[in-house]
């Protein structure tokens, strides 16, 4: 037992990542809490579709690994199988395991890596996994991807493959809509993006496939995700408009269109990620954003990781551009490791972010101070129904500093002082807390010296 009580090391990232791994190991399943972006950090994720079943949400993403000789092709998008993950809160996320793996498909070409982005529908009490991968008819399926079909009972599985993909489609990133008539529609990319009905078993189209009319005819679009809002049809999709894909929407009053170009919901990542895929969804009275990028492989914009941000609509019913965050969504509890990293702001100097250990990045991202009077704001804290009484903070200084801790404004009262040891290990310090009640309040973290200091997170008690 020793040697299992080691792997829970307390005070570290690393601890979070090993119970996540000890616990897929023992058959349980893995839960991370993780409010901020990317919501997934134990594995590369991609291409999310996001469902709301029930009271949940559930989030089927494509699986990034990194290809080696002999696995994949190296220096390409290689995937092997799909995970689900859910939450009831957008803050806790419970990954469910493996659903479908490419050799386990009767119709997939063996060891492809080639599973791309997949959707997810109910319909009846079936839950129907839409997902695009290599055949082994390359007759029949002469373009390079089939799209298929897997049933569950459950949104988590166990799903079983069909036998054979969907007949008469040809492509990638397939997206289902069922319209409020119990119409459903089946949508995927190939070159242009494509629509078409499907019957009411799901697993066959209803009608030819059309060329979805009216969108960009210059700059790859793929990715299609059709929902509707009073009444009206919103096509959003990624589009290579200049050098990488931005995200935009066209609308329409018919589920094929035709459909009128309106906007972008995101524009193209800053830092050079040269996809993006997402899915929109309304859960408790709030539209969501879900979508990608390469956080946890900022040099390979292969291994991407998924990302949720708030989405909102004008009064005219077109939609504001989406900024992406860190922070992400949902309430953080006060008592969990704070990842003060994953910011809602800072100053305009002083603060950067690295990553703990740049040969595991799996293990997050640390938070450098290095100008006296740097700040950083984290949203949405829940201390709960009683008043915290102590902060503890993993710090460390080669000289030494001081973390002002402060709520509810750069002005707003200092509820704590945390002093940083002079020395390069990292340090657990804690310090009492005073003036803060309960509720949830924004918090305020200050470097009052002028030396360095380095933080990973922060947690109250």
């Amino acid at each position: 037992m020793k040697r299992l009580i080691n792997l829970f090391t307390p005070g570290t990232k690393r601890s979070i990542h090993r119970l996540a791994l000890l616990s897929a190991f023992i058959g349980g399943t893995a839960t991370g809490a993780f409010a901020q972006n990317p919501f997934i950090q134990t594995q590369y994720t991609a291409d999310p579709s996001a469902r709301v079943f029930g009271d949940r949400v559930y989030v089927y993403p494509s699986h990034d690994i990194l290809a080696t000789p002999g696995k994949g092709r190296v220096g390409w998008f290689c995937m092997e199988d799909y995970h689900v993950f859910s939450s009831a809160n957008l803050t806790d996320w419970t990954d469910h395991g493996v659903i479908v793996q490419q050799n386990k498909v009767p119709w997939v070409k063996p060891d492809s890596y080639s599973m791309w982005a997949p959707d997810c529908i109910e319909r009846n009490g079936k839950y129907y996994f839409y997902f695009p991968t290599s055949p082994k008819d390359t007759t029949t399926y002469s373009r390079g991807f089939a799209i298929g079909v897997a049933i569950a009972d459950k949104p988590t599985g166990p799903f079983v493959p069909q036998p054979t993909p969907i007949k008469n489609v040809h492509g990638i990133d397939p997206n289902v809509f069922i319209d409020k008539d119990g119409q459903a529609y089946l949508y995927w990319s190939a070159g242009n993006i494509y629509g078409a009905r499907l019957k009411e078993n799901m697993l066959e189209l209803a009608s030819d496939p059309v060329i979805l009319q009216e969108l960009p005819t210059k700059g790859l679009k793929e990715g299609p995700y059709l929902f509707e809002r009073n009444g009206l049809y919103y096509l959003t999709y990624p589009h290579v408009a200049n050098k990488t894909e931005r995200l935009e929407y066209a609308t329409s009053n018919n589920p094929l269109g035709p459909f009128k170009v309106t906007g972008v919901i995101m524009d193209e990542s800053p830092t050079g990620c040269w996809t993006n895929h997402h899915s929109v969804i309304q859960f408790k009275n709030q539209w969501y954003l879900f979508y990608h990028h390469n956080d946890l492989s900022p040099q390979f914009d292969k291994a991407r990781s998924v990302r949720v941000d708030s989405l909102f609509f004008n009064e005219d019913g077109t939609i504001r551009k989406v900024i992406p965050t860190l922070r992400g969504v949902g309430l953080t509890n006060a008592t969990q490791n704070i990842q003060i990293d994953r910011f809602s702001r800072t100053s305009d100097q002083g603060v950067s972010i690295a990553f703990l250990d740049t040969l595991n990045k799996f293990q997050g991202w640390k938070t450098v101070f290095n100008a006296a009077d740097a700040w950083l704001q984290y949203n949405s804290v829940d201390f709960g129904k009683k008043p915290a009484r102590f902060v503890s903070a993993r710090a460390a200084s080669p000289s030494g500093g001081v973390l002002q801790i402060r709520t509810d404004g750069l002005k707003g009262p200092v509820i704590a002082e945390v002093k940083v040891p002079a020395g390069k290990d990292w340090k657990v310090i804690k310090a009492p807390v005073q003036k803060l009640g309960p509720g949830v309040h924004h918090l305020f973290i200050v470097s009052k010296g002028k030396d360095p200091v380095e933080a990973d997170w922060i947690r109250f008690e």
